[in-house]
């Protein structure tokens, strides 16, 4: 997998369950993930074509995204004993997480290749 599949997966996450949790709970604020996993794939082209702004800037959002879930919406959800918005948070925390993971290892990549040269 690379950081655009990575990407992909992680924007399609949060767009999906993000819809799931709005519709099962009524609460607005599960519309926040679906914004942020649409504003991510509308720069899905760029981080294809690796452009290294938008890849920055893409990096940028996925960790602001990964913080904002891990910090309230998980915590709530596990002190409220809510396996399923337990579950519905833990799946778009990891798909960020492991989008931040493979989109760090491509840029290491980048820059061994650069100085390799």
């Amino acid at each position: 997998m690379n950081a655009y599949i990575a990407h992909l997966i992680n924007s399609a996450a949060l767009i999906l369950i993000g819809a799931w949790g709005y519709f099962v709970t009524d609460a607005k604020t599960a519309l926040i993930p679906v914004l942020f996993g649409v504003v991510l794939l509308s720069l899905s082209n760029g981080v294809k074509l690796e452009n290294k702004a938008i890849a920055h800037v893409v990096v940028v959002l996925t960790l602001l995204v990964f913080g904002s879930l891990v910090a309230k919406p998980l915590m709530s959800a596990i002190n409220d004993g809510d396996t399923m918005g337990t579950i519905r948070v833990g799946i778009m925390s990891l798909t960020s997480l492991l989008a931040l993971i493979f989109f760090i290892k491509s840029f290491i990549d980048a820059r061994k290749a650069r100085n390799a040269s």
